[in-house]
C-alpha cells in the first residue's frame, strides 16, 4: 500500500465507506459534486486538520467558485450553498449555474 491512506465517505443512502485516498478521479468528481461527504469513521463530521482553530459557532460563507472551475465544482456549489437537488443541477449547463449562482459583484 505504501503512502495510502483510507479516508471515510458517507453515500447518498447515509452508508459510511471506507476508500483508499486518494480518491479516483470518479470519486472525487462524486464528492466535489455532493454526492460523497467526508467524514470520521464513527460518522461525525470531518474536520482537515488544521480547521480546528477555527469558530464552529462561525460558519464561513462559501464563495461561489471562479469561472474557470469545472462544472463539477459548480454543481456541488448550487447543491450545497444554494440547496439546489443534485438530479437539478446535473441537469444544467456550467453557464446556467454561473449565470443563476455565481457571483453577483
Amino acid at each position: 500500500m505504501g503512502d495510502q491512506s483510507t479516508g471515510w465517505f458517507r453515500g447518498e443512502g447515509g452508508v459510511i465507506w471506507p476508500m483508499t485516498l486518494p480518491l479516483s478521479e470518479v470519486m472525487a468528481e462524486k464528492l466535489v459534486k455532493g454526492y460523497l461527504t467526508r467524514v470520521n469513521a464513527d460518522g461525525t463530521p470531518y474536520v482537515e486538520p488544521g480547521e480546528e482553530s477555527e469558530n464552529p459557532a462561525k460558519p464561513s460563507a462559501e464563495e461561489a467558485p471562479p469561472a474557470n472551475a469545472n462544472k463539477a465544482a459548480w454543481i456541488g456549489y448550487a447543491h450545497r450553498v444554494h440547496g439546489v437537488p443534485l438530479d437539478d443541477a446535473e441537469t444544467m449547463t456550467k453557464h446556467d449555474l454561473m449565470e443563476l449562482y455565481g457571483s453577483r459583484g
